[in-house]
């Protein structure tokens, strides 16, 4: 498959659910064993430069027409897992953001009032026929949430600075932390491209959310951090119990320094923010808080950079 472009797109970083082939009905299974079979895929950075390619165009196209035929794709332990890219549904959700996310000028020069009102309209009534529809991926600009660290442990995070991907063939057996393509050959460094990323199995994200929930609720009514680490958790929910979870940073890793990336070890100071809690430390629980917004903080100004 050609690329769409050269130019590598940051910013993204992406929260994904590799769900087994068995999980799915036909005659979407069917499609998935072909499409893996077939190989050559296109990754996220080509996902962003079509969506980016549609707001070109007069008047702009801010969710596509057809809902995406591609994922992402795993192998663990024998087992075909399929991470969906449903472009069109994360589209939608991602537009009705829009408003807290840009000043109105700006949001209606993008993509105008009659264009965004149609769109809410078409998926007002695409939910109708689908009320039950949820993505596979969730994705965030210019930072990692909190809560999606919550998943992980430290042991399960996998920082490369010059990572070699090569050409891969259908799909490539791994298992759970071994490799999988993020295709930085597209970002122009001869094949090596930074890798920061973190997986681990659906049984012990969910079981460090239960957890991480009964101590933070011990401490605090509420706030982003809880109502975060709740919604992430109802969404891990709907997925298959031998699905993989994956943080992958994404862009960011061609937004950020290499030293950056490699002292972030965020996953193990929000674990260690959370212990501290549970073993009645505030004060190293807002020491660790303080040191993770810091860090986030620094990230997410960048996009205001010249």
């Amino acid at each position: 498959m050609p690329k769409v472009s050269a130019v590598c797109v940051p910013y993204t970083s992406y929260l994904r659910v590799y769900e087994p082939l068995a999980a799915f009905p036909e005659p979407e299974r069917s499609h998935w064993l072909r499409y893996a079979e077939r190989g050559q895929r296109p990754s996220y950075q080509d996902e962003l430069r079509r969506s980016l390619r549609d707001l070109v165009p007069t008047p702009p196209v801010p969710v596509p027409v057809h809902e995406s035929s591609d994922a992402f794709v795993l192998q663990v332990d024998g087992v075909l897992c399929v991470c969906p890219w449903r472009t069109r549904l994360r589209g939608w959700q991602a537009l009705g953001a829009l408003d807290e996310q840009l000043p109105r000028p700006v949001l209606d020069a993008v993509l105008p009032p009659v264009v965004r009102r149609q769109t809410a309209q078409d998926y007002a009534s695409w939910l109708e026929r689908n009320p039950d529809a949820r993505p596979w991926i969730r994705q965030a600009t210019w930072h990692v949430p909190l809560s999606w660290f919550v998943l992980f442990s430290d042991e399960e995070r996998r920082y490369e600075e010059k990572y070699a991907y090569e050409e891969e063939h259908a799909y490539e057996e791994t298992r759970a932390h071994e490799e999988q393509r993020v295709h930085g050959e597209e970002a122009g460094t001869g094949g090596a491209a930074p890798l920061l990323r973190y997986r681990t199995p659906m049984v012990q994200a969910r079981r460090r959310v239960a957890r991480a929930l009964r101590t933070l609720r011990e401490h605090f009514d509420e706030g982003p951090l809880v109502e975060g680490v709740t919604d992430v958790g109802r969404w891990l929910e709907e997925f298959h119990p031998r699905s993989l979870v994956e943080l992958d940073y994404g862009g960011l890793v061609h937004a950020l320094p290499s030293d950056h990336l490699d002292e972030d070890h965020s996953a193990a100071d929000v674990a260690a923010g959370i212990a501290a809690l549970r073993e009645g430390d505030g004060d190293e629980a807002g020491a660790v808080y303080a040191r993770l917004m810091d860090r986030w903080r620094a990230v997410r100004a960048r996009q205001f950079a010249n």
